[in-house]
């Protein structure tokens, strides 16, 4: 049974419904969910959603700028439910009128539409049972032009064959609505994950990429060739020690980047003031290379091996404008983006959903005068990336810890990630710029788990000249990180960071392990630490990351991932794309880039500067 039937304007105003009496409100406001969590996220090109008990289908009418959507039990599998949606589409476009608020006339519509429908698919459910094909393009022509004769008669307006070239359009949206499922699943992760199991021993410096070399190497490679190889460099002079890089045209400090404790503690202050800096945190800087031209957009449709058409064609059919866009017209330069994107580093199931649920946005729409597709497919999908990369809540770390310290208590992160992203490094830089806004910060050693891994943050608290909590190895994390959070609470320390040990997604022990960790203390904010150098695995760790957290919860409500820390931001020139694939996988926002060695290499993410990279 149908629960319910809405349609409203992409701009909120609800002009009809099938159930409009107060108390057959729907629990849980599953709509409101469906706006939420699907059409503001860009996720419009999907099936179906679901939300508690109540699964969710939609259609959207470009043109006049209104969405149907359909309500009905999830335990239950209603046939009709796709077809009824094209027809109240076809239907209720006839209808509308932008200054009219009242539509109490299409409840009979709806009803007659509703049995015809549900008529249509018993009949398609005896076929299958009988073993015949279904007529399904007779269906869709022959009957529902029929309906329409019937029910209208002689009242037809001038505009019926529109209307005809609508309703067709529908279909096929609809149509491919219902072929692109949610597809979890991800390409080219495997070989990664393989590659970079069993590293949690490892130092946190090497990444999976190295690993996997090693191993074709070894693949390939011969025993001999080592030792031809190294019998020549016995007799050779000592290689020259590398000099460090200069970046910024400045004389290079020799002693800078040697922080080995030779004469003891007294040397703690003079290293603490070489680090002394004003963070880049506070600085509002653009982290995306410097060429951004605006030209660039002019050249989307141009692609090799494209078919070209003539300039007349073409200058005319722009200055005419009021060309419906089509599913084939959008093919083309969604094609092209998709393949752009592609090459910034995103994530190629997530490129290919964004293309999706622009085409969805954009099919059944009329072209402006002056207008080219190429131009406006750019154009939505922009505007699809800023809403996905725009933080959906307050992303202020400040103002919640002075909150928490208002209510006595100390204000905890927890860092999370896989092996060798740099956790503990991030950690430091965090704890910097807390240090430079007046913020007391305590560090908690809980990676119980890797050689040298509490010996690496001791070092950072001497440098920075902040207390460390630490119980040594073979601990239980969730235990130390408990006592640390209490010590705090007792020393009247603002923030309490959290290190923890680097995990792989599919290790279960340690995500265990961490699942109890996080609920135990319950946490302000749970970071999830990521490199920007990845691409599909991207959503492979996020997303296995909140599943498992979400299946080992202990309690009614789990904790998943609230923001993430993208490191290594400084060594992938224009490859953002990263960015794109966690925020979109786990709707959490970008709340820290790390971009250097230093303390001070911690920024804000520039949204609108990310969105330019991704396109040009």
């Amino acid at each position: 049974m149908l629960e319910q039937l809405l349609i409203f304007t992409r701009g909120g105003l609800v002009l009809w419904s099938s159930c409009r009496a107060l108390g057959n409100a729907l629990k849980g406001s599953p709509i409101d969910a469906l706006i939420r969590s699907c059409l503001l996220e860009e996720r419009s090109a999907d099936s179906s959603f679901s939300h508690e008990s109540y699964t969710l289908k939609w259609a959207f009418h470009n043109e006049l700028g209104l969405v149907f959507v359909a309500v009905y039990q999830r335990i239950l599998h209603l046939l009709y439910v796709d077809d009824l949606l094209s027809a109240v589409r076809r239907e209720f476009s006839e209808i509308y009128d932008p200054k009219r608020i009242n539509y109490d006339d299409f409840d009979e519509m709806f009803r007659q539409l509703q049995k015809e429908a549900e008529a249509r698919a018993e009949e398609m459910k005896k076929l299958k049972q009988s073993g015949r094909a279904p007529p399904v393009q007779a269906k869709k022509g022959g009957a529902g032009q029929r309906t329409l004769t019937g029910v209208q008669g002689n009242g037809t307006k001038k505009g019926t064959g529109g209307a005809a070239k609508d309703d067709s359009d529908g279909d096929t949206g609809n149509g491919r609505l219902l072929s692109n499922g949610v597809d979890n699943g991800t390409k080219g992760t495997n070989k990664s994950r393989v590659a970079s199991m069993g590293k949690e021993n490892g130092a946190p410096d090497t990444g999976a990429f190295d690993v996997n070399k090693l191993k074709m190497r070894s693949k390939t490679g011969k025993k001999g060739d080592g030792e031809k190889k190294s019998a020549p460099t016995k007799g050779e002079p000592k290689k020259a020690v590398k000099k460090n890089r200069v970046w910024d045209d400045k004389p290079v400090e020799e002693s800078k980047l040697d922080f080995t404790d030779e004469k003891g503690d007294e040397r703690m202050e003079r290293d603490v003031v070489v680090v002394r800096g004003e963070s880049m945190m506070d600085k509002e800087e653009v982290i995306s290379s410097e060429s951004e031209g605006e030209d660039d957009n002019e050249v989307e449709g141009a692609k090799p091996g494209a078919k070209k058409k003539g300039w007349f064609s073409s200058m005319f059919k722009s200055i005419a404008g009021n060309s419906t866009l089509e599913k084939a017209d959008l093919q083309p330069a969604l094609k092209a983006l998709k393949d752009r994107l592609m090459t910034k580093n995103v994530a190629e199931e997530i490129a290919e959903k964004l293309c999706e649920s622009v085409a969805t946005s954009l099919e059944g729409k009329k072209l402006g005068s002056f207008t080219r597709v190429s131009s406006t497919v750019q154009t939505a999908m922009e505007e699809a990336l800023l809403r996905i990369l725009t933080p959906k809540r307050s992303i202020d770390i400040l103002r919640d810890v002075h909150a928490a310290k208002e209510q006595g208590r100390p204000y905890v992160v927890v860092f999370v990630g896989v092996n060798g992203v740099g956790k503990s490094t991030n950690l430091a830089k965090v704890a910097y710029w807390l240090l430079q806004h007046d913020v007391s910060v305590m560090l908690a050693a809980c990676d119980t788990f890797r050689s040298g891994a509490v010996e690496q943050l001791r070092t950072h608290a001497r440098r920075l000249q902040i207390p460390i909590f630490e119980k040594g190895y073979e601990k239980d994390p969730a235990i130390v990180a408990k006592e640390a959070i209490q010590e705090a609470a007792r020393n009247k320390s603002d923030v309490v960071l959290v290190d923890t040990a680097g995990r792989m997604q599919d290790n279960e022990p340690l995500m265990r392990a961490l699942s109890k960790l996080i609920n135990l203390n319950n946490p302000d904010l749970v970071l999830f630490v990521g490199e920007a150098l990845v691409g599909n695995d991207a959503v492979d760790q996020l997303s296995k990351f909140n599943q498992k957290l979400a299946d080992l919860s202990t309690v009614a409500t789990a904790r998943l991932i609230d923001g993430i820390l993208l490191t290594k931001f400084d060594t992938i020139d224009d490859k953002v794309g990263a960015a794109l694939s966690m925020v979109y996988i786990s709707g959490a926002p970008v709340m820290f880039v790390g971009c250097g060695q230093s303390y001070t290499d911690l920024k804000k993410l520039n949204v609108k500067s990310i969105v330019k990279t991704l396109l040009k």
